[in-house]
């Protein structure tokens, strides 16, 4: 039993394996256990400089356990010394840096309306004799109120491609867009794909600073959207732009930082639009897993066809969900493809996935930062009808 007195000195006694000496019963109360402070393995405390009047050890509290006996082999070996508090390591600010550099703006023309004047003055005339402007009205006024239902959760919606130059970038855009004008709650446009993506020049943006990698270290789930919105690019429509890279070649982006700014962003935004990299890249598989909707987008191209037809089968043998919650893009690059686009459309439904064909649009097609008001109306239709229909196939995955 350690003496109540020098209770201190027996239990490190007891610590070095060394006998204790018999010693006199004390005629004062005995400690009978150490405080839950100063067991084995932890820093004996200072004994109080001035004991107490009565002259006896103060009494163990109610919650104090008796010590456990420590085995031999760890009797003799020291304490094992506290780890170090982790600390959470500075990030650096990266510099701003513009998006097209001033060497180059100066090469761009004049930006492109979507259709000739011909045309918008044909349109317009067919518009006033027939009932098609009535129709046109409803079909808007639907796609709206698809559009602005309510989500419980952020919907994440991921585009993608087989390959490059099917239009992914510019779907990604007009996706964006178009919930950012017809929904209330912030709307966010994540570029997932490093490897020189041109999301913030469709966009519009002027200058990059903070990347997808970089909010990885930095995003913390106590943080409002005020804060999180201070690393993000603004964009017009209480939309916001999230960019991949600087435009340096050699950007990387791995699963885990992916995965980490998804997870913590998803709460503050109504839905938010993944432009991801060209399949079969692991981020883009990820994405595509964890988002509540897919779209896929595909030249209107005997090759892309064919590509994406073969992809919507191995897709086929994935959850049903999966080939379920997907869209196709068909695209047109062309003002005239060389492909029957109506045939082409119905055989990629015929694997399960939806399928909206994307007219040839010469502002499009001149790939510079994406302005509605350029666009031709059927163009702005079809994208309508893109977004309303892969909105309403997200709402249907929890």
């Amino acid at each position: 039993m350690p003496n109540g007195d020098n209770w201190q000195r027996d239990v490190l006694r007891d610590l070095r394996g060394t006998p204790q000496p018999p010693q006199p019963r004390p005629q004062t109360q005995a400690r009978t256990h150490p405080h839950p402070q100063e067991r084995p393995g932890s820093t004996p405390a200072q004994t109080p400089p001035h004991p107490p009047s009565s002259g006896r050890a103060p009494a163990p509290s109610a919650s104090a356990a008796p010590a456990t006996p420590w085995p031999a082999q760890q009797a003799a070996s020291p304490p094992a010394a506290a780890p170090p508090a982790r600390t959470r390591r500075p990030v650096p600010s990266p510099d701003s840096r513009p998006v097209v550099d001033g060497a180059l703006a100066g090469t761009a023309r004049r930006p492109l309306r979507g259709e000739p004047a011909a045309a918008r003055a044909s349109r317009a005339i067919r518009r006033i004799v027939s009932s098609s402007a009535a129709r046109e009205v409803a079909e808007l006024t639907r796609t709206a109120e698809c559009i602005q239902q309510p989500v419980t959760t952020g919907r994440q919606i991921s585009v993608t491609s087989i390959r490059g130059g099917a239009g992914k970038t510019t779907v990604a855009a007009l996706l964006g867009t178009a919930y950012a004008h017809y929904r209330q709650d912030p709307v966010l446009l994540v570029e997932a794909d490093p490897a020189l993506g041109s999301l913030p020049l469709r966009l519009g943006a002027e200058a990059l600073r903070w990347t997808t990698a970089d909010l990885a270290d930095i995003v913390e789930p106590q943080m409002s959207l005020l804060d999180v919105t201070g690393y993000l690019v603004q964009l017009p429509d209480n939309a916001w732009l999230l960019p991949g890279s600087q435009g340096r070649i050699g950007a990387m982006l791995d699963t885990s930082a992916y995965e980490r700014v998804m997870v913590a962003l998803r709460r503050y935004f109504g839905v938010t639009v993944v432009d991801c990299e060209t399949l079969p890249a692991e981020v883009a598989r990820v994405a595509l897993s964890a988002s509540q909707a897919r779209v896929l987008a595909a030249p209107a191209t005997l090759d892309g066809i064919t590509s994406t037809y073969a992809v919507l089968q191995w897709m086929q043998g994935m959850p049903r969900h999966m080939i379920a919650g997907t869209v196709v893009a068909l695209t047109s690059m062309a003002a005239r493809p060389g492909i029957d686009v109506e045939a082409a459309a119905e055989k990629l439904r015929s694997t399960g996935a939806a399928v909206q064909v994307l007219p040839y649009d010469r502002h499009l097609a001149a790939g510079g930062t994406l302005r509605t008001e350029l666009l031709a109306r059927p163009t702005r239709l079809a994208a309508t009808r893109l977004a309303a229909e892969v909105f309403q196939l997200s709402q249907k995955r929890r």
